[in-house]
Parts: C-alpha cells; sequence; structure tokens
C-alpha cells in the first residue's frame, strides 16, 4: 500500500488522520492520503508566504531556469508517474491515457516555463515615459478535480511559480496521490516552502472552502464543477481575490451537411470519449442533419463498438471506468432516461461496478438530461436538425460555454459559424486538442479568465504602471 506525506515548507508532513483512495477498476486500497486539518493548511499558507520574497526577486533567468528543470524531473519518472494515476484515476496507462497526460504535463512544464513578462512600454516621448510592470501576487491556492489531476496540476502550478508566487494546491480527495508524489518530486529542485500541498477528503475540515476564504492567499486557481466554482467565488470575494476559475461545459459539435461520415467518426468518437467523457471540454452534444444522421449513427457506432474498455493497468486498454460512484450514478441516470425517452444506439445499462459502457443515444426531445445536463461520462446524444440556424441556436442555448466545434470540407464557412458559437473555443474537424501556447477558457457559467499562453500567465500577475 503506498503512503504519502503533505509537502509543507519542503519537509513531508504526515497528518493526525488519513483517508483511503481505491482503484475504482477494482475497488482495491491503492493507498492511504494524509486528511489536512485547518491548522495543516495555515501551516502550508505560511510556509509559502514565507518563501515569497526571495522566489519572487530571484533573477528572472534564475526562476525560468528552476522552473524549465521541473519540465524534466516530470520527464524523469514519468512511467512511475504514470502508473500511480491510472491505479487512483482509472484511465488506461497507453492510449489517450496516463503516459499521455503525463507528456502533456511535462509539454506544458516546459512551455511555460518558456514564457517571459518583460516591461512594456506603453510611452516614451519628449511629455515622458511610461512602463507597465507584471508583479506576482504573492501566495496562489490551486485546487484541482480528479479527471487529470497531474496534467491540471501543472497548468495551475507552473504559470504560478514562473510569475514568481508561490503555491498551495490541494487536490480532489479521489486521486491525491499522484499529486502528492508530483509535488514531492517537484520539491527536489525548488526552494523551500515554494509550492506546498494540502490533501483532504473535506470531512475533517472543509480544505477548498477554507482555501478560497483565506486571507494569506492572494488567489485562487480552480479547475472543476460549476456549483463548487460558484462557490468558491462567492467566498473568495470576501477577501477580494483574483480568481481563475475553468468549470463545466456542455459542448456542442455541429456536423454540416457536407461532410464525410466515414471520415469523421474517428475524431468525432474521440471528441466526445477521451479519458471516459470525463473532460470539461468533451464533446457532450453532437447536432447533426437529417441527411447524414443515419450514417453518422451507424459510423459511430462501428467505430465505438471496436474501442476497449477494462482495467487500465492492462495492455491493450482505450478506456477506463468512470472514476467515482457520485459520476458513475449520475450518468447511470442520464443514460436510464434516454433510454426511456429516445433510441440507445449502443451501451446502455451500467456493468459492474463502476465502469459504464459507452453509449450513443438518439431521437431524444430537446430538454432530455443527457441534453440539458453535462453527463461527464461515457454518454453522447446524437441529435437531428433541419436548418443550420437550428443547431447554432441550440448549441448557444446552454448556460455553459466552455467549448464547441464545427465538422465540415467547407473551412470558411465551418469558421464562421464557429465565430457565432458562445463558447471560449472552438474546434473545426476536430474537438478538445487544446495546446499550452493557446489561451483556453470558458465563457458564461464555464468559467472566469483563462489559462496557457501568455495571457494565462499574466492571470498570475498583477499590473503596476510607472511613469517617469
Amino acid at each position: 500500500m503506498l503512503d504519502f506525506g503533505m509537502m509543507i515548507g519542503g519537509r513531508k508532513i504526515a497528518a493526525a488522520e488519513s483517508f483511503a483512495v481505491f482503484n475504482p477498476a477494482t475497488g482495491e486500497l491503492v493507498g492511504e492520503a494524509p486528511n489536512a486539518s485547518l491548522a495543516d493548511l495555515d501551516e502550508a499558507v505560511a510556509a509559502a508566504q514565507k518563501a515569497f520574497p526571495a522566489w519572487s526577486q530571484m533573477p528572472d533567468a534564475s526562476r525560468q531556469a528552476a522552473c524549465a528543470a521541473l519540465a524534466g524531473k516530470l520527464g524523469e519518472h514519468a512511467e512511475d508517474l504514470a502508473r500511480l494515476l491510472t491505479l487512483e484515476q482509472g484511465k488506461p496507462m497507453g492510449a489517450l491515457g496516463s503516459r499521455w497526460e503525463l507528456g502533456g504535463a511535462q509539454a506544458w512544464a516546459g512551455f511555460t516555463a518558456s514564457l517571459s513578462m518583460p516591461v512594456k512600454v506603453l510611452q516614451d516621448d519628449k511629455t515622458g515615459r511610461v512602463e507597465l510592470y507584471r508583479k506576482p501576487l504573492g501566495v496562489v491556492g490551486s485546487i484541482t478535480p480528479w479527471n487529470f489531476p497531474v496534467m491540471i496540476a501543472i497548468w495551475h502550478i507552473l504559470p504560478a511559480l514562473r510569475a514568481g508566487n508561490t503555491v498551495v494546491i490541494k487536490p480532489s480527495p479521489y486521486t491525491p496521490l499522484s499529486t502528492l508524489r508530483t509535488v514531492e518530486l517537484l520539491n527536489q529542485i525548488l526552494p523551500q516552502g515554494v509550492l506546498n500541498i494540502v490533501t483532504s477528503d473535506d470531512k475533517l475540515a472543509n480544505i477548498g472552502a477554507a482555501m478560497a476564504a483565506h486571507e494569506g492567499i492572494r488567489k485562487i486557481v480552480f479547475t472543476g464543477s460549476c456549483a463548487t466554482g460558484e462557490k468558491v467565488m462567492q467566498t473568495a470575494a470576501r477577501t477580494m481575490k483574483r480568481l481563475t476559475l475553468e468549470m463545466g461545459g456542455n459542448d456542442a459539435g455541429i456536423v454540416l451537411p457536407d461532410a464525410d461520415p466515414a471520415t469523421i467518426a474517428e475524431g468525432l468518437f474521440w471528441g466526445a470519449f477521451i479519458n471516459n467523457g470525463q473532460t470539461c471540454a468533451a464533446m457532450k452534444r453532437l447536432y447533426v442533419p437529417d441527411t447524414l444522421h443515419e450514417a453518422i449513427c451507424d459510423a459511430l457506432v462501428a467505430y465505438a463498438r471496436n474501442v476497449p474498455m477494462g482495467n487500465g493497468i492492462e495492455d491493450g486498454i482505450a478506456l477506463g471506468p468512470v472514476n467515482n460512484k457520485m459520476q458513475h450514478d449520475k450518468v447511470s441516470r442520464l443514460v436510464a432516461a434516454a433510454a426511456r425517452d429516445g433510441r440507445i444506439l449502443l451501451g446502455g445499462a451500467p456493468d459492474e461496478g463502476l465502469f459504464s459502457p459507452v453509449t450513443l443515444a438518439t431521437d431524444l426531445p430537446e430538454d432530455a438530461p443527457l441534453i440539458v445536463e453535462e453527463q461527464f461520462g461515457p454518454a453522447l446524444p446524437i441529435i437531428r436538425y433541419t436548418d443550420v440556424e437550428e443547431a447554432i441556436a441550440a448549441a448557444n442555448a446552454s448556460d455553459n460555454g466552455l467549448g464547441g466545434s464545427v465538422w465540415s470540407k467547407d473551412i470558411p464557412q465551418a469558421k464562421e459559424i464557429a465565430l457565432r458559437l458562445e463558447c471560449g473555443s472552438v474546434w473545426i474537424n476536430k474537438h478538445g486538442a487544446i495546446q499550452p501556447n493557446a489561451p483556453f477558457g470558458g465563457v458564461k457559467k464555464s468559467g472566469l479568465g483563462v489559462e496557457f499562453g501568455e495571457e494565462g500567465l499574466f492571470e498570475n500577475t498583477d499590473i503596476q504602471t510607472i511613469f517617469s
């Protein structure tokens, strides 16, 4: 059994209590994680505050080099981290699974380390010189979800550190072990207190809420559900924290009448089912024209039938279980409603344990739960339309606005439709293909602010303008 301590002030700290972490594929115990108290959180914040002056005032080239070394450290331990990730999260080692996630984490870390924040000269003439400086905030609090625990941790940590902040991170209680190990490894490079971690099942103490309220934390970066994100925003308002919130999505894909079903079936499938559909920016609704409806359905069913699902630690597996019972029960409820109100093309009833088969459903009413709620699991509604204007209106009817996609041979027309979609990112002939140099974030209830690239780095700073 694995047993990790929290890293606070550069030291491994045990908590008075611990909580169990289970393998969602087998139900077996993977390890124990420390169950932090509010005193542990205060200690972590104090350590980050103590480390902030030296880290923020370090020569920029030295801080950049330290951040670049973090990417190398991830690469050195990628296989062990991937195995631990699979054991606690359930995703496969291969395919678009744990090794892929660790590769992404390393790539994001390396790119983010390469970014810089030069002084911007706004004016320099006979009337004076005006310069814009970006300055670190202080302690950044990070709250991460269970679907991509290592990669999203890196998305939070690296921009904060690169900008000169220190960090306290709290991972999901479903997947704390891989993040604990990652932070332990990164602490081999970073000065004491620059990166700290507290873990909690939120039963002993609600650490996430306490972070949002903590006066010693200057910013919260949160990835998770809309409901929790709203609570974070409300609580953080009392201390005027800076916020970056990446919350739920109900992404729509729109297939145009000129598309070739056989050509796009694979892209449609993985756009919806990457990480078993447990992805904020996965395609959650698919709108197809009447003229292509049966062909799209047939092509997706044919492709999906051959995608192996099982215990991710075994070779050849492409999809694992749903990570936890709460999410599994939600997916099961939505699929049951779809079976009652529409037509199930593939899948349907849940398998044993936390496994839920890939489910394709169609002929649903527009208010079907599987259409209007974010399923965050392996189920996709396929929705007919007769006029593309109907599809655009339906796609935009959601309170969410994280991502969307348009599928067509006519790229200029697809871009015109993309510009009309109310979401932060739109992909053409693919879905969910994020990259470290492109800002990513949601509109409407899907979030606040952006991550990635220069714009994401700047979200970890305050602006100071100097007039001379």
